[in-house]
């Protein structure tokens, strides 16, 4: 991977596996927007940035080098050696379609307190409704960042920021529906405990699953996936119902308990479960596999 600045843009020559409408549209992220051009923009860490995949490089425009390095390249995942991970996982035969469909995805690396709220808005939810809940609690209640011909953006709101919602305000205005107590016990928790969700990232798997799992609204589904898409877990495998029913449909050929299902793929694809978890979804979703 090469890269240097031009302009507000940093050109990314030589970057492989790296497809950034799979990597924001696989269930990973929700403070994305999918623009005319076929780039994407996303929100993070209060600051925004567009990305195309344009040709043979990858364009980040809204950020220097000092940014990049700093920040774009964690968030992306840009120094883990996805040729080698894919290298292991291609030694089982049934996973190999859904690796070549996803090919382009990457873990994303996301804020540890977005994640939380966000996948807890996630249960028995869909993609548009998520993403729309977490743009009108970052609007209320975040801070606003810049604005463009397209929108105006806003970071996602602190733990203290976000504290100002009533559990009313959470379901007039967020739509979060039966959510809302879960996320408002959950930010009073974090404040009044005086919880550091930073010094989770030394915890050991399981022990970091039992802290995440005292949250209101987080259960092993929504404990794994914060853990995959913000602690850098990649051995876990969150199951949803996508993923319940591509690996009874390709790999089990029975209905199993999720639980099973979990330690089933932990034991065939070991500490690349996560980015299995990753192509499969994509691959199942996409495909309508066991539908």
């Amino acid at each position: 991977m090469n890269y240097y600045q031009k302009g507000n843009s940093i050109i990314c020559e030589n970057l492989d596996f790296f497809d950034i409408k799979a990597i924001f549209t696989c269930g990973q992220a929700f403070r994305w927007y999918e623009e005319k051009d076929g780039s994407f923009t996303t929100v993070h860490l209060g600051r925004v940035l567009n990305v195309l995949n344009e040709d043979n490089r990858v364009v980040f425009k809204g950020t220097n080098l000092e940014e990049f390095k700093e920040i774009w390249v964690d968030y992306f995942d840009l120094n883990t050696n996805y040729k080698e991970i894919r290298k292991t996982l291609s030694s089982n035969e049934i996973l190999v379609n859904a690796m070549e469909y996803g090919k382009g995805i990457r873990i994303l690396n996301q804020n540890h307190f977005e994640m939380l709220i966000s996948f807890i808005i996630s249960a028995n939810n869909m993609i548009p409704r998520i993403k729309k809940s977490i743009e009108v609690i970052s609007m209320r209640y975040g801070k606003f960042i810049c604005e463009d011909e397209n929108r105006k953006y806003y970071s996602f709101p602190t733990v203290e920021q976000l504290s100002n919602a009533t559990v009313e305000d959470l379901r007039e205005f967020a739509k979060v529906g039966f959510r809302d107590k879960r996320i408002f016990d959950t930010v009073n928790m974090i404040l009044n405990d005086k919880i550091d969700l930073n010094s989770f990232e030394s915890l050991e798997t399981d022990i970091l699953r039992e802290e995440l799992l005292k949250f209101s609204g987080v259960g092993n589904k929504v404990a794994d996936c914060i853990m995959l898409f913000s602690y850098k877990r990649k051995e876990v495998f969150p199951v949803d119902v996508w993923i319940k029913r591509v690996m009874e449909e390709l790999f089990i050929h029975k209905q199993m308990l999720v639980k099973k299902i979990s330690s089933y793929a932990n034991e065939i694809f070991k500490e690349n479960a996560g980015l299995a978890q990753q192509y499969l979804f994509y691959y199942g979703r996409e495909e309508k596999i066991g539908k």
